[in-house]
């Protein structure tokens, strides 16, 4: 298996200013993240950035970075530059490892990567989780997604799907036995060859709408392929509490 894990990681953030660049044990998040995405079977490591400062701490721990545009809409395009950048083949595959998950498990960056190479039908590759808490089904934040019954994406979206009609116009405090309802994990391989598209397809209107990348893929008739695994990732960081919550996680290394 030879994959190339990308690290995007764009400096701006809202609620966590300089989000790439937050001290977790010693070294910056976006380090930690590609630090995870090195345990994997990649064959190559980048960090992709808007900002020479997260180039320079990437470098400055024997990471390759490189610098990409600002006005990137999502990581997926900007790992649409990095292949032109790289001249990669258009068969060569690429995993997104988003930079803000520092306690990515790297076993799942490798189920990604294997999934698209053995599914020759997917111009993606993405993973999912089942939701056991109803409070996460109806979380907008909890992106969900359903699949068809060879394993690819119909749809994802911030709402409760699938929606359970007749069980949720009783109780929504608990699920519906046999739902099988899965929480998408932002982690997504990719050939190069679709990148070089994907930069170039207009934004639906159910991008948009539900602010998911991958939606775009879906809209221009592409096939997204879904790892579901039995264990539910550590969450990435978006708020300080998660920042906190990570920081604690990674206090016994050195």
């Amino acid at each position: 298996m030879s994959f190339v894990a990308v690290v995007p990681a764009r400096l701006a953030s809202t609620r966590l200013p300089n989000k790439p660049l937050l001290d977790i044990g010693g070294k910056p998040m976006v380090v930690r993240t590609a630090e995870r995405a090195r345990a994997s079977a990649a064959s190559r490591v980048i960090i992709a950035t808007d900002s020479l400062s997260v180039q320079a701490a990437g470098r400055e721990h024997g990471f390759e970075a490189q610098l990409t545009r600002a006005d990137h809409p999502s990581g997926t395009d900007r790992l649409a530059e990095v292949v032109e950048q790289l001249r990669l083949s258009d068969d060569a595959v690429l995993v997104n490892v988003q930079g803000d998950e520092p306690l990515i498990d790297p076993r799942l960056i490798d189920a990604v990567a294997q999934l698209l190479q053995r599914d020759q039908t997917a111009s993606m590759a993405t993973c999912a989780s089942r939701i056991v808490d109803p409070a996460a089904l109806f979380n907008p934040n909890v992106v969900k997604v359903v699949c068809n019954a060879v394993g690819h994406a119909l749809y994802f979206s911030r709402a409760p799907i699938p929606w359970a009609r007749d069980a949720f116009a009783h109780e929504r405090d608990e699920l519906p036995p046999g739902l099988d309802a899965l929480h998408h994990i932002g982690l997504y391989a990719y050939r190069a060859g679709f990148l070089r598209q994907f930069g170039r397809l207009p934004q639906g209107p159910l991008e948009r709408w539900e602010s998911l990348e991958q939606l775009r893929a879906l809209e221009n008739g592409h096939t997204i392929a879904v790892h579901v695994t039995d264990t539910h990732p550590e969450a990435g960081v978006d708020t300080p509490e998660d920042l906190e919550r990570v920081r604690q996680a990674c206090s016994h290394e050195v």
